[in-house]
This record gives structure tokens, C-alpha cells and sequence, in this order.
């Protein structure tokens, strides 16, 4: 009996070194990450924007190419659509009111293949969320940095977390649409071995 949970002890000890072994930690390269967002305008085009501050934390197996851990949080009112009136407006009560909700993040809880799930919480409402991940690889740049790069695309009811606000045209189509596309372009390097940022 003895032996037996000594046994199952260092079954459990040796995986999880392996799992501690194989997860590298990635930092986010801000300049080369954007976080981005468009949605329909009048209901004939998109109006896109961004958001310029943001941090995250990324673990991710290189030999199993898969991520153990994703996690993003975003300065809600770093928003940029490249129109100050508007987003002084998104700032405000009627949209994020980023003085009650100054952040929004994401937690991954799975990632399978081109697949990857997690929590989104924006106004202090969280719901999952799926993305489609497409994996751009991993690279060495000249400074001896390992980086990686990839892409998430899904899309989100703006509704679902408590942005509702909108006008209605004479036509019965809404001034904004309900539907947001999020894109999110991230390169990150491995933290372990960073010589130079760039």
C-alpha cells in the first residue's frame, strides 16, 4: 500500500516537470501587437479602432505547439478610432464608462488546434468566447530573441456585455451594429532569452 502511493507520488512528481519544462513563457511585444476591433456603421460599412495599451501573459508548449496559457488585459480608455469626439463618446456611460470599468480582459480556457476558447469580460460581464487562431510560428530574430506570432479573429454581441446603445435610422437599420469582429495581431518573445527589445 505503502509502495503503491509512493508510486502514484512520483508518477505526478514527473509530469508535472514535464509540464514545467515544456511551458515557455512569452512576453508581448507591444510594438508589434495590435488589438483591434471594427463594427458596422448605418449598416453599409465598418468603423475600425484600436486600443494602444494593453499586457499579457503567454505560455506556450514548443514542443507540443500548443498554449498551456493566454491571458490579455486591456486599458479600456487607451480606445482610438481616429475620431476624438467619438471616442470621448465610447469612453463614456452610454458605451464602456471606463471610469467604473477602466479594464476589460481574457482568460483562455482551451486551445485545440485552430480553435481557442476563453473568457472575455468587458463592463464587468464575462462570457466565452471562441476564436479562431491561426499560428504564424516561431522564429529566431537577429539579436538571438525567440519569437513567436499569431492571430485571433472572432466576433462578439456588444449587447452581451452591456453595450447597447445606438440610434435608429429612418430606414429601421441601426446607426451601430450589434456585431463587433475582434483581430487581435500578436507577436511576443520568449522571456527567458531576450537581449534587446525592439
Amino acid at each position: 500500500m505503502i509502495f503503491t502511493k509512493f508510486f502514484r507520488f512520483l508518477v505526478a512528481l514527473f509530469a508535472f516537470s514535464a509540464i514545467s519544462l515544456s511551458a515557455t513563457e512569452f512576453k508581448l511585444d507591444v510594438p508589434h501587437t495590435t488589438v483591434g476591433f471594427k463594427i458596422k456603421h448605418m449598416m453599409i460599412s465598418y468603423t475600425k479602432g484600436y486600443f494602444d495599451e494593453f499586457d499579457g501573459a503567454i505560455d506556450y508548449d514548443l514542443e507540443k505547439s500548443k498554449f498551456n496559457k493566454l491571458e490579455g488585459i486591456v486599458d479600456v480608455a487607451s480606445i482610438d478610432t481616429k475620431n476624438q469626439k467619438r471616442d470621448d463618446h465610447l469612453r463614456a456611460e452610454d458605451f464602456f464608462n471606463v471610469e467604473k470599468f477602466p479594464k476589460m480582459n481574457f482568460v483562455m480556457k482551451k486551445h485545440d488546434g485552430d480553435k481557442m476558447v476563453g473568457d472575455l469580460t468587458i463592463k464587468g460581464i464575462t462570457k466565452e468566447v471562441v476564436f479562431e487562431l491561426d499560428f504564424g510560428g516561431v522564429a529566431k530574430d537577429p539579436w538571438g530573441n525567440t519569437r513567436m506570432g499569431f492571430t485571433l479573429e472572432g466576433e462578439i454581441d456588444r449587447k452581451d456585455f452591456g453595450l447597447t446603445w445606438s440610434k435608429t435610422l429612418e430606414t429601421g437599420e441601426l446607426l451601430v451594429g450589434d456585431t463587433v469582429k475582434i483581430t487581435l495581431e500578436v507577436e511576443a518573445i520568449k522571456v527567458e532569452d531576450v537581449k534587446k527589445d525592439k
